[in-house]
């Protein structure tokens, strides 16, 4: 045992958490590429940084919580925004 896990004792379940963590921001890295495709994808990066959120939160790591939790706000906003434009454009024949 060393002097840095008597003090800082791993947590039980730290590579599935670290697993979730990992996916969750691949998540948002490929929908914030694919975002210019469709406006799903911007759902989608909304559901992604919540994820993230959630992870920070799970680490203790609460500054980055705040910003992804924004993050997820604005990507929904952009959602509703980009769906309601979409909707109401007319129908090229």
């Amino acid at each position: 045992m060393t002097a840095y896990s008597i003090i800082f004792p791993p947590k039980e379940n730290q590579d599935m958490i670290d697993a979730f963590g990992s996916v969750a921001v691949t998540i948002m890295f490929l929908t914030y590429w694919l975002e210019p495709r469709s406006r799903w994808y911007v759902l989608a990066f909304a559901a992604g940084s919540a994820l993230t959120a959630v992870y920070s939160g799970i680490v203790e790591a609460y500054p980055i919580t705040v910003i992804e939790s924004l993050w997820a706000m604005i990507a929904l906003r952009r959602f509703v925004g980009r769906s309601r434009a979409e909707t109401s454009a007319p129908v090229a024949a």
